[in-house]
């Protein structure tokens, strides 16, 4: 353990400077160790301190002197190992060890500080010129924490904010809901007000991350009002919060994920396109719905060849109720659905992996099915104003049982295999399609926030179960552990220049909270799309964690035939590009259930030390070495972009540029820019019209050298079943090495239980050298150069394209030994 010496001074300074009065008052009775947690009894309520690993431990304040019982919505983890720490009592203060950390507990005022094991400063509660004096308070029902806003420190996280990245000096609310205005522009559509799913947590580029578990509304006063000191508050609930050490962002993010839970992996087709339909009649126009639409919009897919794996019908499929209408569900059919069944083994005929439907959260009566009244009758609805609601109430699990046998059942059985489970923030606050505002009163608001996630999580598991295959949920709302029950998308948002590029900010505000999976509706949800936006947010939907097209606009749909000859030859190349992608994008979502890190990354997740980073909200990391780089602007014929350290190719003409610059590029309308590290290797699968249409007989490896040596692990599994988090799974090792005497590519046979498909592979090197290629050799033996690449596809060999720099390899031996490639 480090000697605390050096901070005997600092603390009998703050010891005489600070107030004696805190919100928890001052520690005169000493404190009990119980394992890895040290309780504090002070004059006004207790403290439990209490260690989850050298680098992370848990605060708690109750001014009743009792905690609350542990939930498992927000937070998954509770027991932790044994942590090794040492406490000294040094008259004014604790001074508390761990391997990585120094924490100084003051006894008056009660404040604690927080350095790292070299006694480097992280967080100070000493906050000479607040009225609080910094630390724990509560006043009336709220708890709050004030802590020393450091010189250049700046805040990232909070969930699914449109608003900024950096958050130093804002002041940020979190209520899952949306703008309260009447007025869509100032209230649905208030990108200072969306909230559809925040999350309690943020990182610090000092090196630290809090996480408050508290499911009331919170306030977070990143020194808005001033800049020495910022401050989080709960309206009701514990003071409870995390402190997280890094000093990474990576390393926080995967240390809160370890509390509240990482996403897991999705079915391998849920990568793949999602398309959404009103069935031919949106809100208005529900009367054109029918199951016919939905199986010609399938069939036409397929015979435009545009790739495409999961539909899912939108709210008019079904009978509106009698007492909720659009805000409630029957799981009775529209009578414009004649054979609903049929419909679903259409579907699948044309080898759609899912079908899901689009529900709301509470139930309604209808022309033959009454499952409002049966479920009010049998206790299974959320109480309003003291008599049975229309809310399920998904807190019970006898209620969510009830709710899946005799609901979801209706259309399971028949084909449904996921749901949409939207407007989860009605609970306890107004609905979308009516002035109804459910369950109230301080209990509701409790559980406003975690709402989302017990409504959400019913149908994933439940799914999950019956389709015996990886679950899949997609929901509009959610909160810090939504992230167990994926998919978020942002919501809906108009088919407007101006909420483009807030939308993007929203993936990337979400990913540095612990959310990877998330999407959003290409081209924009209301109104009519102007071609070019159309155009370019497909590009970016196409680079999203989960791609998904869908919209309200009569009769367009977000169908990418109706907007131009141009955005549909713009939406099928991004798709079959991405469909080419999946063993990257695959690899890497495995590298997210592993770590945390997001598929879509803000470059300051990865460039922490680079301040050129904080507020750069239109590029992102898709992946680990895919820049990507939407345009925004209307017209746009250039775009500025930044470069961060290293070396970097542009994806689509090879040319190499050096990091830390900005450079100017062109910018067609069809042309996503994107640009990807120097050392990277990108495998890729032959072009497909659904997932697994045809076998993966060759993978390519796009290689973009680098001066020293290079790494992609390819991972592969069943890619339907959870037997993944059980170890079931192989990595392809494959390595470029540049030594003396040229250039060597290994392809490891895969090591793990799971036995991939048999596979060989075809290298797209991106020559960089002086001199042509001239000599390749596969395992010692010398292939023959081919007449070009197109011959490469019957054949081992090599070819080398002057035009494009490109060097093609194509091997002879398969996935099923080691592959040594050298070249030089």
């Amino acid at each position: 353990m480090k000697k605390v010496s050096l901070f005997l001074a600092f603390v009998l300074l703050i010891a005489v400077a600070a107030s004696a009065q805190t919100g928890i008052g001052s520690n005169k009775s000493g404190y009990k160790k119980q394992g890895n947690a040290l309780l504090f009894s002070n004059a006004n309520g207790d403290v439990k301190i209490e260690f989850c690993s050298p680098s992370m431990f848990r605060v708690r304040a109750s001014w009743s002197r009792t905690f609350s019982p542990d939930e498992h919505l927000m937070q998954e983890t509770y027991k932790w190992p044994a942590v090794d720490y040492k406490i000294t009592d040094a008259k004014s203060a604790y001074i508390i060890q761990t391997s990585a950390l120094i924490i100084t507990v003051f006894k008056s005022p009660f404040i604690i500080n927080v350095a790292d094991s070299k006694g480097v400063m992280l967080s100070s509660e000493y906050v000479p010129d607040s009225k609080q004096n910094g630390g724990l308070h509560h006043m009336g029902d709220t708890v709050m924490c004030t802590k020393n806003l450091l010189p250049d420190e700046h805040f990232f996280g909070f969930g699914e904010r449109m608003d900024f990245t950096d958050q130093r000096n804002k002041l940020v609310k979190l209520n899952v809901g949306r703008g309260k205005s009447k007025n869509n522009l100032l209230g649905a559509y208030n990108i200072n007000e969306a909230n559809y799913c925040p999350v309690p947590f943020f990182m610090s580029t000092k090196g630290y991350g809090i996480y408050l578990h508290n499911s009331s509304a919170t306030e977070w006063d990143m020194g808005s009002k001033t800049d020495d000191e910022y401050s989080f508050k709960a309206n009701d609930g514990e003071l409870d919060y995390y402190f997280i050490y890094g000093s990474t962002f990576p390393v926080i993010l995967s240390s809160y994920l370890s509390i509240t839970g990482k996403s897991p992996l999705l079915p391998r087709f849920a990568f793949g396109l999602h398309m959404g339909t009103y069935s031919g009649g949106t809100w208005g126009h529900e009367e054109l719905t029918s199951d016919r639409y939905v199986i010609e919009l399938a069939r036409k897919m397929r015979e435009m060849g545009i790739p495409v794996d999961i539909l899912f019908l939108d709210s008019t499929w079904r009978l509106f109720g009698k007492k909720g209408g659009k805000g409630a569900t029957t799981f009775e059919w529209r009578e414009t659905f004649k054979d609903p069944k049929a419909m679903f083994d259409s579907l699948y005929t044309m080898n759609f992996k899912m079908v899901g439907l689009h529900i709301r959260p509470r139930f309604d009566n209808a022309k033959n099915l009454n499952l409002l009244d049966e479920a009010q009758a049998k206790g299974f609805t959320y109480p309003e104003n003291g008599k049975p609601g229309e809310f399920v109430n998904f807190f019970d699990q006898q209620a969510a049982n009830w709710w899946w046998d005799n609901g979801v059942m209706k259309v399971a059985s028949i084909g449904a295999k996921f749901l949409k489970t939207d407007e989860g923030s009605a609970f306890g606050s107004l609905a979308n399609e009516s002035e109804k505002v459910g369950p109230t009163g301080r209990e509701v608001a409790q559980l406003h926030n975690v709402f989302p996630i017990a409504y959400a999580k019913a149908p994933y598991l439940k799914f999950q179960q019956y389709n015996g295959i990886r679950g899949l949920n997609q929901t509009r709302e959610g909160y810090s552990g939504i992230q167990r029950y994926p998919f978020i998308f942002a919501g809906d948002w108009p088919s407007e220049w101006q909420y483009f590029a807030p939308v993007i900010k929203a993936g990337l505000n979400i990913g540095m909270s612990g959310v990877g999976y998330w999407a959003h509706c290409m081209g924009g949800f209301e109104h009519a799309a102007d071609p070019e936006l159309y155009m370019r947010w497909v590009q970016f939907g196409m680079f999203s964690p989960v791609a998904m097209v869908f919209g309200m606009d009569h009769p367009g749909y977000k169908e990418p035939w109706n907007y131009g000859a141009e955005a549909l030859a713009n939406f099928k190349k991004y798709d079959d590009l991405r469909y080419r992608l999946i063993p990257y994008i695959y690899s890497n979502a495995y590298t997210q259930y592993q770590t945390g890190m997001p598929l879509m990354r803000a470059l300051v997740l990865e460039y922490q030390e680079d301040p050129n980073t904080y507020n750069i909200a239109d590029q992102y990391l898709f992946g680990d070495d895919m820049m990507v780089c939407p345009v925004t602007v209307k017209g746009a014929q250039t775009r500025t972009i930044y470069l961060p350290r290293g070396t970097w190719f542009d994806y689509w003409t090879g040319a190499k540029y050096t990091g830390k610059q900005y450079i100017n590029i062109l910018t067609p309308v069809d042309h996503l820019p994107i640009f990807v590290k120097a050392g990277s290797i990108i495998p890729m699968q032959p072009p497909m019209k659904y997932m697994d249409e045809k076998p993966v007989d060759v993978i390519t490896l796009d290689v973009f050298p680098d001066k020293g040596s290079s790494e992609f692990k390819l991972y592969e599994d069943d890619g339907m079943t959870l037997k993944y988090q059980h170890g079931d799974k192989a990595i392809t090792h494959v390595t470029l090495v540049n030594g003396d005497g040229g250039w060597e590519l290994q392809i490891k046979k895969p090591s793990g239980s799971f036995i991939p498909a048999q596979h060989t592979y075809l290298a797209k090197i991106h020559w960089a050298g002086d001199k042509e290629p001239s000599s390749i050799t596969e395992n010692k033996e010398t292939l023959k150069m081919a007449n070009g690449v197109e011959a490469l596809d019957k054949a081992a060999g090599w070819y080398y394209d002057k035009a494009t720099h490109l060097l093609w390899i194509k091997t002879s031996h398969n996935n099923r030994e080691d592959i040594v490639l050298n070249f030089k």
